[in-house]
């Protein structure tokens, strides 16, 4: 299998705007009804680790890593990859990646949310040693995020 090429979208403006625009273009073809701007995802960015994919130059997915906050040693990874990409192992990768980084910051228990109508995510979640755990919709949204929950990272 050809390596990826994995880039960190940093929120302290040294990313570069493709690298922002091509986690936007991942999240948003997987998360529809949650769609981001450019300036939405320079404060994710800020606040989370995001990185992008690639192989060779074509880009494959993104993830973000939501560190253990509060005192909790709980962190949430999240792991896309386009339609055309999955099925050969990148969203693995992506997901051991995301899970090493964060044990690095203190997590013993890990975290991730899909989108209720993703059912190629919430297979791959529970594929990874995920259970469900919540079901909601936000105020004022009809969108169903159902969120996992893992402690065998």
């Amino acid at each position: 299998m050809t390596d990826l090429r994995i880039e960190r979208v940093r929120g302290d403006g040294t990313a570069s705007e493709g690298l922002l625009e091509d986690w936007r273009h991942v999240h948003n073809v997987i998360v529809p009804p949650a769609a981001l701007s450019l300036d939405e995802v320079r404060d994710r960015a800020g606040r989370y680790h995001l990185e992008v994919a690639y192989l060779d130059d074509v880009l494959v997915g993104c993830t973000t890593v939501r560190p253990p906050q509060n005192g909790r040693a709980t962190a949430t990874v999240i792991v896309r990859v386009l339609p055309g990409h999955r099925r050969r192992g990148f969203g693995g990768r992506l997901h051991e990646r995301g899970l090493a980084l964060a044990r690095a910051l203190g997590a013993t228990t890990f975290e991730t949310v899909v989108l209720a109508t993703n059912e190629e995510g919430l297979r791959f979640a529970q594929a990874h040693g995920y259970a469900e755990s919540d079901r909601y919709t936000l105020p004022g949204e009809s969108t169903l995020w159902i969120d996992l929950r893992s402690d065998k990272g």
